[in-house]
Protein backbone atom coordinates (compact mmCIF):
# COMPACT_ATOMS: atom_id res chain seq x y z
CA UNK A 1 0.00 0.00 0.00
CA UNK A 2 1.04 3.63 -0.49
CA UNK A 3 1.65 5.83 2.50
CA UNK A 4 3.13 9.13 3.64
CA UNK A 5 5.93 8.04 5.97
CA UNK A 6 8.08 9.79 8.56
CA UNK A 7 11.47 8.32 7.69
CA UNK A 8 14.66 9.60 9.35
CA UNK A 9 12.93 12.90 10.09
CA UNK A 10 11.60 13.43 6.56
CA UNK A 11 8.11 12.94 5.16
CA UNK A 12 8.31 10.68 2.10
CA UNK A 13 5.85 8.74 -0.03
CA UNK A 14 6.58 5.06 -0.50
CA UNK A 15 5.00 1.63 -0.76
CA UNK A 16 4.96 -0.51 2.39
CA UNK A 17 3.56 -4.00 3.09
CA UNK A 18 -0.19 -4.20 3.66
CA UNK A 19 -1.05 -4.66 7.35
CA UNK A 20 -2.45 -8.03 8.45
CA UNK A 21 -5.20 -8.14 11.09
CA UNK A 22 -4.39 -10.28 14.12
CA UNK A 23 -6.69 -11.78 16.70
CA UNK A 24 -9.56 -9.43 17.53
CA UNK A 25 -8.51 -6.99 14.83
CA UNK A 26 -10.11 -5.63 11.67
CA UNK A 27 -8.49 -4.51 8.42
CA UNK A 28 -9.85 -1.20 7.17
CA UNK A 29 -9.42 1.14 4.22
CA UNK A 30 -8.67 4.73 5.19
CA UNK A 31 -11.26 7.07 3.69
CA UNK A 32 -10.24 10.36 5.30
CA UNK A 33 -7.75 11.35 7.99
CA UNK A 34 -7.12 14.77 9.48
CA UNK A 35 -3.66 16.24 9.99
CA UNK A 36 -3.44 17.10 13.68
CA UNK A 37 -1.34 19.77 15.35
CA UNK A 38 0.24 16.93 17.32
CA UNK A 39 1.44 15.46 14.01
CA UNK A 40 3.14 18.76 13.19
CA UNK A 41 4.73 18.84 16.64
CA UNK A 42 5.83 15.20 16.41
CA UNK A 43 7.43 15.87 13.04
CA UNK A 44 9.34 18.85 14.43
CA UNK A 45 9.94 17.67 18.02
CA UNK A 46 9.81 13.89 17.62
CA UNK A 47 12.89 13.16 19.72
CA UNK A 48 11.54 15.21 22.62
CA UNK A 49 8.18 13.43 22.32
CA UNK A 50 9.93 10.04 22.51
CA UNK A 51 12.06 11.13 25.47
CA UNK A 52 9.05 12.38 27.44
CA UNK A 53 7.09 9.20 26.59
CA UNK A 54 9.88 7.08 28.01
CA UNK A 55 10.03 9.12 31.21
CA UNK A 56 6.26 9.20 31.68
CA UNK A 57 5.96 5.45 31.07
CA UNK A 58 2.85 3.41 30.35
CA UNK A 59 3.25 2.96 26.60
CA UNK A 60 6.09 1.98 24.33
CA UNK A 61 7.26 5.07 22.43
CA UNK A 62 7.80 5.04 18.69
CA UNK A 63 11.29 4.39 17.35
CA UNK A 64 12.29 7.30 15.11
CA UNK A 65 14.98 5.12 13.55
CA UNK A 66 12.19 3.12 11.91
CA UNK A 67 9.29 4.18 9.70
CA UNK A 68 6.30 5.87 11.35
CA UNK A 69 3.01 6.54 9.57
CA UNK A 70 1.06 9.33 11.24
CA UNK A 71 -2.71 9.79 11.27
CA UNK A 72 -5.10 9.34 14.21
CA UNK A 73 -8.15 11.42 13.16
CA UNK A 74 -9.79 9.05 10.71
CA UNK A 75 -12.86 7.51 9.17
CA UNK A 76 -12.40 4.14 7.48
CA UNK A 77 -14.22 1.30 5.72
CA UNK A 78 -14.18 -2.29 6.93
CA UNK A 79 -12.35 -4.62 4.52
CA UNK A 80 -11.71 -7.87 6.39
CA UNK A 81 -11.65 -9.46 9.84
CA UNK A 82 -8.86 -11.20 11.69
CA UNK A 83 -9.23 -14.41 13.70
CA UNK A 84 -11.36 -14.35 16.83
CA UNK A 85 -13.57 -11.46 15.74
CA UNK A 86 -17.35 -11.25 16.06
CA UNK A 87 -17.65 -9.88 12.49
CA UNK A 88 -20.58 -7.71 13.58
CA UNK A 89 -19.66 -4.93 11.16
CA UNK A 90 -19.71 -6.22 7.59
CA UNK A 91 -17.21 -5.27 4.86
CA UNK A 92 -18.12 -1.89 3.41
CA UNK A 93 -19.29 -0.47 6.74
CA UNK A 94 -17.91 2.99 7.53
CA UNK A 95 -16.37 3.24 10.98
CA UNK A 96 -14.50 5.50 13.36
CA UNK A 97 -12.40 4.38 16.29
CA UNK A 98 -10.43 5.63 19.23
CA UNK A 99 -6.89 5.43 17.71
CA UNK A 100 -5.69 2.60 19.90
CA UNK A 101 -5.02 -1.06 19.15
CA UNK A 102 -5.22 -3.44 22.10
CA UNK A 103 -2.40 -6.01 22.08
CA UNK A 104 -1.11 -8.65 24.49
CA UNK A 105 1.79 -6.29 25.24
CA UNK A 106 -0.54 -3.41 26.04
CA UNK A 107 -2.26 -0.63 24.07
CA UNK A 108 -0.54 0.84 21.01
CA UNK A 109 -1.41 4.27 19.62
CA UNK A 110 -2.38 4.19 15.95
CA UNK A 111 -0.33 6.80 14.11
CA UNK A 112 2.44 7.01 16.71
CA UNK A 113 3.58 3.41 16.52
CA UNK A 114 6.05 1.62 14.25
CA UNK A 115 3.82 -1.45 14.13
CA UNK A 116 0.37 0.12 13.65
CA UNK A 117 0.27 2.62 10.75
CA UNK A 118 -2.10 5.55 10.96
CA UNK A 119 -4.46 7.11 8.47
CA UNK A 120 -1.81 8.58 6.17
CA UNK A 121 -1.74 5.08 4.63
CA UNK A 122 -4.27 3.31 2.42
CA UNK A 123 -5.01 0.65 5.05
CA UNK A 124 -4.92 0.26 8.83
CA UNK A 125 -5.52 -2.41 11.45
CA UNK A 126 -7.91 -1.53 14.29
CA UNK A 127 -9.33 -3.31 17.34
CA UNK A 128 -12.83 -4.62 16.63
CA UNK A 129 -14.33 -3.78 20.07
CA UNK A 130 -13.41 -0.11 19.63
CA UNK A 131 -15.07 0.37 16.23
CA UNK A 132 -18.14 2.63 15.99
CA UNK A 133 -20.34 2.55 12.91
CA UNK A 134 -20.76 5.96 11.30
CA UNK A 135 -24.47 6.92 11.63
CA UNK A 136 -26.95 8.88 9.54
CA UNK A 137 -25.08 8.50 6.27
CA UNK A 138 -22.50 10.98 7.55
CA UNK A 139 -19.71 11.64 5.06
CA UNK A 140 -16.26 10.23 5.75
CA UNK A 141 -14.81 13.74 5.68
CA UNK A 142 -17.06 14.94 8.49
CA UNK A 143 -16.79 11.71 10.47
CA UNK A 144 -12.99 12.13 10.46
CA UNK A 145 -13.48 15.21 12.67
CA UNK A 146 -14.78 13.05 15.52
CA UNK A 147 -11.38 12.76 17.19
CA UNK A 148 -10.56 16.49 17.39
CA UNK A 149 -14.09 17.32 18.58
CA UNK A 150 -13.76 14.66 21.28
CA UNK A 151 -10.64 16.46 22.54
CA UNK A 152 -12.69 19.64 23.05
CA UNK A 153 -15.53 17.77 24.72
CA UNK A 154 -13.12 16.09 27.12
CA UNK A 155 -11.44 19.38 28.00
CA UNK A 156 -14.77 20.97 28.90
CA UNK A 157 -15.82 17.91 30.91
CA UNK A 158 -12.56 18.00 32.89
CA UNK A 159 -13.20 21.69 33.58
CA UNK A 160 -16.09 20.66 35.86
CA UNK A 161 -18.37 23.41 34.58
CA UNK A 162 -20.89 24.64 37.15
CA UNK A 163 -22.80 26.95 34.82
CA UNK A 164 -21.99 30.39 36.19
CA UNK A 165 -18.54 30.78 34.59
CA UNK A 166 -17.51 33.12 31.80
CA UNK A 167 -15.16 31.09 29.56
CA UNK A 168 -12.13 32.47 27.76
CA UNK A 169 -10.46 30.41 25.02
CA UNK A 170 -6.87 31.38 24.18
CA UNK A 171 -6.05 30.12 20.67
CA UNK A 172 -8.57 29.28 17.95
CA UNK A 173 -6.82 26.53 16.03
CA UNK A 174 -8.60 23.17 15.68
CA UNK A 175 -8.27 22.43 19.42
CA UNK A 176 -9.57 25.82 20.48
CA UNK A 177 -12.45 25.60 17.99
CA UNK A 178 -13.39 22.18 19.38
CA UNK A 179 -13.41 23.65 22.90
CA UNK A 180 -15.64 26.50 21.71
CA UNK A 181 -18.07 24.03 20.14
CA UNK A 182 -18.15 22.00 23.36
CA UNK A 183 -18.75 25.12 25.46
CA UNK A 184 -21.63 26.11 23.21
CA UNK A 185 -23.16 22.66 23.72
CA UNK A 186 -22.97 23.34 27.47
CA UNK A 187 -24.89 26.59 26.87
CA UNK A 188 -22.20 28.54 28.68
CA UNK A 189 -22.24 32.19 27.60
CA UNK A 190 -20.72 34.56 26.75
CA UNK A 191 -17.87 32.58 25.20
CA UNK A 192 -14.85 34.83 24.64
CA UNK A 193 -12.16 33.66 22.21
CA UNK A 194 -8.80 35.18 21.31
CA UNK A 195 -6.50 34.61 18.34
CA UNK A 196 -4.17 36.74 16.24
CA UNK A 197 -5.56 35.25 13.01
CA UNK A 198 -8.61 36.95 11.42
CA UNK A 199 -9.55 33.69 9.68
CA UNK A 200 -9.51 31.76 12.94
CA UNK A 201 -11.49 34.45 14.75
CA UNK A 202 -14.14 34.17 12.05
CA UNK A 203 -14.27 30.39 12.50
CA UNK A 204 -14.52 30.86 16.25
CA UNK A 205 -17.70 32.88 15.70
CA UNK A 206 -19.09 30.19 13.40
CA UNK A 207 -18.45 27.51 16.03
CA UNK A 208 -20.11 29.46 18.82
CA UNK A 209 -17.90 32.23 20.25
CA UNK A 210 -19.95 35.26 21.30
CA UNK A 211 -17.00 37.66 21.46
CA UNK A 212 -13.73 37.39 19.53
CA UNK A 213 -10.60 39.33 20.40
CA UNK A 214 -7.45 40.19 18.47
CA UNK A 215 -4.74 40.11 21.18
CA UNK A 216 -2.60 42.44 19.08
CA UNK A 217 -5.17 45.17 19.65
CA UNK A 218 -7.07 44.30 22.82
CA UNK A 219 -6.16 42.30 25.91
CA UNK A 220 -8.40 39.22 26.11
CA UNK A 221 -8.22 39.50 29.91
CA UNK A 222 -9.49 43.08 29.87
CA UNK A 223 -12.32 41.96 27.60
CA UNK A 224 -13.10 39.11 29.98
CA UNK A 225 -13.24 41.48 32.97
CA UNK A 226 -15.61 43.81 31.10
CA UNK A 227 -18.01 40.96 30.35
CA UNK A 228 -17.68 39.10 33.67
CA UNK A 229 -18.03 42.03 36.07
CA UNK A 230 -20.89 41.56 38.50
CA UNK A 231 -21.32 45.25 39.29
CA UNK A 232 -23.26 46.04 42.45
CA UNK A 233 -23.59 49.05 44.76
CA UNK A 234 -20.66 51.31 45.57
CA UNK A 235 -18.90 50.77 48.90
CA UNK A 236 -20.68 52.42 51.85
CA UNK A 237 -19.26 55.60 53.30
CA UNK A 238 -16.82 54.70 56.04
CA UNK A 239 -16.23 51.26 54.49
CA UNK A 240 -12.96 49.92 53.12
CA UNK A 241 -10.88 52.36 51.13
CA UNK A 242 -10.58 49.80 48.32
CA UNK A 243 -13.03 47.03 47.49
CA UNK A 244 -11.81 44.33 45.06
CA UNK A 245 -13.89 44.17 41.87
CA UNK A 246 -16.31 41.27 41.77
CA UNK A 247 -16.47 38.95 38.77
CA UNK A 248 -18.16 35.78 37.70
CA UNK A 249 -15.88 32.72 37.92
CA UNK A 250 -13.14 32.64 35.28
CA UNK A 251 -12.66 29.49 33.19
CA UNK A 252 -9.71 29.80 30.82
CA UNK A 253 -8.65 27.27 28.18
CA UNK A 254 -5.05 27.36 26.91
CA UNK A 255 -5.27 25.98 23.36
CA UNK A 256 -1.98 27.13 21.82
CA UNK A 257 0.75 24.82 23.14
CA UNK A 258 3.60 27.30 22.70
CA UNK A 259 6.12 28.23 25.41
CA UNK A 260 5.26 31.46 27.21
CA UNK A 261 1.50 31.34 26.73
CA UNK A 262 0.79 29.74 30.10
CA UNK A 263 2.82 32.42 31.91
CA UNK A 264 0.86 35.17 30.13
CA UNK A 265 -2.36 33.50 31.26
CA UNK A 266 -1.08 33.37 34.85
CA UNK A 267 -0.38 37.09 34.67
CA UNK A 268 -3.66 38.06 33.00
CA UNK A 269 -6.36 36.01 34.75
CA UNK A 270 -8.15 37.14 37.91
CA UNK A 271 -7.81 35.57 41.33
CA UNK A 272 -9.35 32.10 41.67
CA UNK A 273 -9.42 31.39 37.92
CA UNK A 274 -9.54 27.81 36.66
CA UNK A 275 -7.06 27.24 33.84
CA UNK A 276 -7.42 24.18 31.61
CA UNK A 277 -4.32 23.35 29.53
CA UNK A 278 -5.45 21.73 26.27
CA UNK A 279 -2.65 22.81 23.94
CA UNK A 280 0.19 20.31 23.62
CA UNK A 281 3.51 22.03 24.28
CA UNK A 282 6.37 19.68 23.41
CA UNK A 283 9.10 22.08 24.46
CA UNK A 284 10.34 23.02 27.91
CA UNK A 285 8.23 25.87 29.27
CA UNK A 286 8.61 28.13 32.28
CA UNK A 287 6.08 29.74 34.62
CA UNK A 288 6.41 31.78 37.79
CA UNK A 289 4.53 29.81 40.47
CA UNK A 290 4.14 32.94 42.60
CA UNK A 291 1.43 34.17 40.23
CA UNK A 292 -0.51 30.95 40.76
CA UNK A 293 0.08 31.05 44.50
CA UNK A 294 -0.88 34.68 44.98
CA UNK A 295 -3.99 34.35 42.82
CA UNK A 296 -4.85 30.84 44.10
CA UNK A 297 -5.22 29.58 40.55
CA UNK A 298 -6.49 26.11 39.72
CA UNK A 299 -4.52 24.36 36.95
CA UNK A 300 -5.92 21.35 35.07
CA UNK A 301 -4.01 19.51 32.34
CA UNK A 302 -5.99 17.31 29.95
CA UNK A 303 -5.25 14.64 27.36
CA UNK A 304 -7.43 12.89 24.80
CA UNK A 305 -10.92 11.71 25.74
CA UNK A 306 -12.86 8.74 27.04
CA UNK A 307 -14.48 6.19 24.68
CA UNK A 308 -17.88 7.57 25.70
CA UNK A 309 -16.84 11.12 24.82
CA UNK A 310 -15.50 9.90 21.48
CA UNK A 311 -18.81 8.21 20.67
CA UNK A 312 -20.73 11.31 21.75
CA UNK A 313 -18.60 13.48 19.46
CA UNK A 314 -19.44 11.30 16.44
CA UNK A 315 -23.13 11.41 17.31
CA UNK A 316 -23.12 15.20 17.68
CA UNK A 317 -21.51 15.66 14.25
CA UNK A 318 -23.97 13.23 12.67
CA UNK A 319 -26.91 15.08 14.24
CA UNK A 320 -25.67 18.43 12.95
CA UNK A 321 -25.10 19.86 16.44
CA UNK A 322 -21.60 20.97 15.42
CA UNK A 323 -20.65 22.79 12.21
CA UNK A 324 -17.92 20.30 11.32
CA UNK A 325 -17.77 21.26 7.65
CA UNK A 326 -16.45 24.75 8.44
CA UNK A 327 -13.21 23.28 9.83
CA UNK A 328 -12.17 21.56 6.60
CA UNK A 329 -10.07 23.82 4.41
CA UNK A 330 -8.37 21.32 2.11
CA UNK A 331 -7.84 17.71 1.07
CA UNK A 332 -4.76 15.94 -0.27
CA UNK A 333 -3.59 12.48 -1.25
CA UNK A 334 -0.52 10.93 0.37
CA UNK A 335 1.64 12.76 -2.16
CA UNK A 336 0.45 16.09 -0.78
CA UNK A 337 1.09 15.44 2.92
CA UNK A 338 4.52 17.04 3.11
CA UNK A 339 3.30 20.23 1.46
CA UNK A 340 0.20 20.21 3.68
CA UNK A 341 2.40 20.16 6.79
CA UNK A 342 4.07 23.34 5.54
CA UNK A 343 0.79 25.02 4.53
CA UNK A 344 -0.75 24.43 7.95
CA UNK A 345 1.79 26.86 9.35
CA UNK A 346 -0.27 29.67 7.81
CA UNK A 347 -3.52 30.06 9.82
CA UNK A 348 -4.99 32.39 7.19
CA UNK A 349 -4.84 29.62 4.61
CA UNK A 350 -5.77 26.41 6.42
CA UNK A 351 -7.39 25.05 9.56
CA UNK A 352 -7.86 21.33 8.93
CA UNK A 353 -6.47 19.45 5.93
CA UNK A 354 -7.72 15.92 5.36
CA UNK A 355 -5.61 13.17 3.84
CA UNK A 356 -7.44 10.85 1.44
CA UNK A 357 -4.93 8.06 0.76
CA UNK A 358 -7.09 6.43 -1.92
CA UNK A 359 -6.64 9.45 -4.21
Amino acid sequence: MRAAILRQGNLVVDTVPDPKPGAGQVLVKTLACGICGSDLHAHKHGHRMVDVSRRVGGREPMDLGRDVIFGHEFCAEVLDHGPGTARTLKPGTRVCSVPVVVTAQGPRTVGYSNDFPGGFAEQMVLSEPLLIEVPNGLSAEHAALTEPLAVGIHAVEKAAVKGDEVPLVIGCGPVGLAVIAALKLKKLHPIIAADFSPARRKLAEQLGADIVVDPARTSPYTTWMDKAALGGPAPAVGGPVWTPPQYKPALVFECVGVPGVLQKIFEGVPRGARVVVVGVCMEVDQVEPMFGITKELNLQFVLGYTPEEFARALRLIAEGAVDAASLITGTVGVGGVKDAFEQLGNPERHTKILVEPWR
